[in-house]
């Protein structure tokens, strides 16, 4: 058939299958990255980020375009991971806004509406590196509008845009060296072509199962478990979507600060925040009416869900079973850090971290994570050590995103740059821009390397690595390379230590206690005047890690 405009059901099954699709290559995607190390997540993130969205719509029947793309732009956005997670939400959030206001989009508002989500793309980064999936999607965009003819039809758009994600994908080497060296194509540029590929195949009406890919199991709720015997000790779980309308208040001039403030006075756990004229809010409270009548102020509901906490915490399958409670006095600062292994979550504790966010390659945090855990610290400032460069853009989309305190990002890209850091923590100073500074300048000094087994053959740097070596790692440079994992460690630390004091050798959950006090006391043998300390970090991916100063 000829298809001369796109309806919001059609958008809705084009997103949920684009996940689909990606979902069936997100492991060809993952291993695009640069270096040969099983560390590749972008796959993964954008998934995570685009079903987060689609979960929003999988049974819209009969909507707008408009309703469709802000409803899966808002869940991509509390669901978006990683730097890949983060733009892909930016741009649906684009397309979304493009979309506004419409039942059902032709070509020209099509065209339009995924210009702006290049803007919006573009806008979500302070420093735009070209080679990657921003300019995968913006050529894209600018081919297939530059193509619009008085015979374009939907399907001849997407068919011009898809050809050129291809393209553009295959160029992408060009453009950036590092790709080129090691011989691959931009991760995020193909998971954008695995998903257009799968919104290609609804459109055809290639496609006959919409439901996501999802291996979850629904737990029944026991409601004999609230009974009349029972106290509401936990609260209600409420959440909607509010349509301000102009009918009941000034939409432009809605105090969205205000609103957060009342709803911190008669619950927790808040979440407020708007796109457009829809405000989204998320609050744990004992009284939902109040907020139910206050909101209804200024609107009318789109979605609205309030769940029963206390039943919630007694099902065996619950996701969140804490309640944080509410303290009375703020305290100046809190941390808020990111790490992966029990043993270097552990570090931070120690050093003053109030809350470790679990995330490291493979498993970035996603905006919400890191938003849960600014609510459970009471603090007026807030200070967040990404030690990782991947979840850096998270942390900077979730402080634009959290109201109730001021959040701090550090841009630390490693564990090291973060460890260093937290030695620098005085709890008693009272300036932020001191702690800082200070954590800056700890940061310069400390080095993080990182030793694991290579999964493919690979040339890089000018060192050749055959699949199953051992390969040492530090500021994005293969420095070593063995067949023994001592004698890889070793070529390392030689070429690291000159005027250093101190190794911090972290071993990840694949190594044993017993290997890595050898290796430790073989590093301390060959090293002069090195002091060599043994973590048991238990991390994932990485055998260790090695944080030098």
């Amino acid at each position: 058939m000829v298809r001369y405009s796109l309806d919001g059901t059609t958008f809705a099954k084009m997103a949920i299958c684009g996940a689909k699709c990606l979902h069936s290559n997100k492991t060809i995607v993952n291993d695009l990255n640069v270096f040969p190390v099983p560390d590749g997540d972008t796959g993964d993130n954008m998934y995570m980020t685009l079903k987060s969205g689609c979960s929003e719509i999988a049974d819209f029947e009969s909507v707008g375009i408009c309703d469709v793309s802000s409803f899966l732009a808002k869940g991509m956005l509390m669901g978006a991971r990683g730097n890949s997670g983060v733009i892909l939400s930016r741009i649906f959030a684009g397309i979304s806004e493009g979309l506004s206001d419409m039942d059902v989009a032709d070509v020209n508002d099509i065209s339009k509406a995924f210009l702006c989500g290049v803007d919006r793309a573009y806008e979500s980064v302070s420093t735009a590196v070209e080679g990657t999936i921003l300019t995968v999607y913006r050529e894209a965009c600018e081919y297939a509008q530059s193509r619009i003819s008085n015979k374009s039809t939907v399907d001849t758009y997407f068919s011009d845009y898809f050809d050129e994600l291809k393209r553009s994908l295959e160029r992408t080497p060009k453009l950036l060296p590092v790709l080129s060296e090691a011989g691959v194509v931009d991760s995020g540029g193909a998971g954008l072509v695995y998903i257009t590929e799968g919104m290609i195949n609804a459109l055809e009406g290639d496609v006959t199962d919409y439901s996501l890919d999802d291996n979850s199991v629904t737990v029944k709720t026991d409601y004999s478990k609230f009974n009349e015997n029972s106290t509401l000790d936990y609260g209600y779980c409420t959440e909607f979507l509010l349509q301000l309308l102009v009918s009941k208040c000034d939409v432009k001039k809605f105090d969205v600060e205000a609103f957060t403030e009342y709803l911190n006075l008669i619950g927790d756990s808040v979440v407020c925040f708007m796109e457009g004229s829809v405000l989204k809010v998320h609050v744990h409270t004992k009284t939902p009416g109040m907020v139910l009548d206050r909101a209804q102020k200024y609107g009318e509901f789109l979605t609205l869900k309030i769940e029963n906490m206390t039943l919630q915490h007694n099902e065996s399958n619950i996701q969140n079973r804490y309640v944080v409670p509410k303290s009375t006095k703020r305290k100046p600062f809190g941390i808020v850090a990111v790490a992966a292994g029990s043993g270097i979550s552990e570090m931070f504790i120690e050093s003053g971290a109030d809350v470790v966010v679990e995330g490291g390659q493979c498993m970035n945090p996603s905006v919400g994570d890191l938003i849960d855990a600014f609510k459970k610290i009471n603090a007026e400032n807030i200070i967040v050590l990404p030690n990782n460069s991947n979840v850096i853009l998270t942390a900077k989309t979730a402080r634009q995103m959290y109201q109730d305190s001021e959040i701090f990002v550090v841009e630390s890209k490693t564990v090291g740059d973060g460890y260093a850091a937290m030695g620098m923590f005085d709890p008693g100073c009272n300036s932020v821009d001191e702690i800082l500074e200070s954590f800056a300048c700890a940061m310069e000094d400390v080095k993080t390397a990182t030793v694991c087994r290579a999964i493919r053959n690979s040339s890089i740097s000018g060192v050749d690595v055959k699949e199953g070596d051992y390969i040492g790692i530090c500021d994005d440079e293969i420095i070593s390379a063995s067949v023994d994992i001592n004698e890889a460690m070793l070529s390392l630390c030689e070429k690291l230590t000159p005027e250093k004091d101190l190794i911090l050798l972290c071993y990840g959950e694949s190594v044993s206690e017993e290997e890595a006090q050898a290796l430790r006391n073989l590093l301390e043998k060959k090293l002069q005047n090195i002091e060599v300390a043994l973590v048991n970090g238990g991390q994932p991916v990485y055998d260790y890690l090695l944080i030098i100063e």
